[in-house]
């Protein structure tokens, strides 16, 4: 650990994970030419699309600032807009091939960087710890945002999130 390893508390422990997490995940997407927004978008939009009131909730974003980031990636070919076939007065947005490559490129690369986080644990551990943070995620109805390489879920409740994301 470089320096003496210190018992934290679960408080301190849930914010430095996850400013752990979020660094690792924001140099990872800026190897991508992306900020962690745009690689958390592209990673949900992987799954399927999503129409904005959804992709808000998910992200955890304002309307303005939702419209706002996808419209810069959409400026870069990443994304696009699209009808949505249930309703013709909403918009769904949806990656585009090149969106798609870049975020399963990137999907990959931060898994790997992330999965190596835990590596000083055992596999019983490293189960342990999975086991726990799925319930606490689950109990908090944290959005899907990163699925599990097999395709499943890594995070449920509604369609947030990979991400790694929040």
């Amino acid at each position: 650990m470089g320096k003496a390893e210190e018992n934290l508390g679960v408080v301190a422990a849930l914010v430095r994970s996850a400013f752990l997490v979020n660094a690792v995940y924001a140099e990872s997407a800026r190897e991508y030419g992306l900020t962690s927004q745009q690689g958390q978008l592209l990673c949900v939009l992987m799954a399927q699309p999503y129409g904005m009131s959804a992709l808000g909730s998910m992200l955890r974003l304002a309307k303005s600032s939702l419209t706002e980031l996808v419209d810069r990636t959409a400026q870069r070919g990443l994304v696009r807009r699209e009808s949505d076939p249930k309703d013709r007065r909403a918009v769904r947005v949806a990656l585009t091939k090149r969106g798609g490559e870049l975020a399963e490129t990137f999907y990959t690369a931060t898994c790997k960087r992330i999965a190596e986080l835990p590596a000083g644990l055992d596999g019983g551990e490293s189960d342990q710890l999975a086991d726990l943070l799925g319930r606490v995620v689950n109990d908090n109805n944290v959005p899907m945002i990163f699925l599990e390489r097999d395709g499943t879920p890594s995070a449920s409740g509604p369609a947030s999130g990979p991400g790694p994301g929040r």
